[in-house]
């Protein structure tokens, strides 16, 4: 089992090239394709956490479902935002890299390398 763990969309070129930059630096990643296999809500929580994000910072604020679902208001909980991404995964911000008690956003790529270094 890997040390790293990256939650991935394939189709995603940022995705693609923090997959790349792991494998470059000798590092065989378990792979999670999240779209087909979702994060529960208490695993999305554990990721925001070792993030150090706020759901709302994960949103992909660009993907249709985030109008249809009226994510922009203010008065939603965390909860409710977390349980809105684990219903469409889509608006998962990606790629999200873990190690350890630690996780980083691919965005740019070479965010990895902290997790590398570290």
């Amino acid at each position: 089992m890997s040390d790293y763990t990256i939650y991935h969309n394939p189709r995603c070129s940022k995705s693609r090239q923090t997959l790349q930059l792991l494998e470059e630096n000798g590092i065989e990643a378990e792979v999670i394709r999240y779209l087909e296999t979702p994060p529960d809500a208490a695993t999305l929580a554990e990721l925001l956490e070792k993030l150090g994000l706020e759901p709302r910072q994960l949103l992909r604020k660009g993907e249709a479902e985030y109008k249809e679902l009226g994510l922009a208001d203010s008065s939603l909980s965390d909860d409710d935002l977390i349980k809105a991404m684990v219903a469409a995964p889509k608006l998962i911000e990606r790629p999200i890299v873990v190690k350890g008690a630690r996780a980083v956003l691919g965005r740019p790529p070479e965010n990895v390398l902290e997790l590398i270094a570290s």
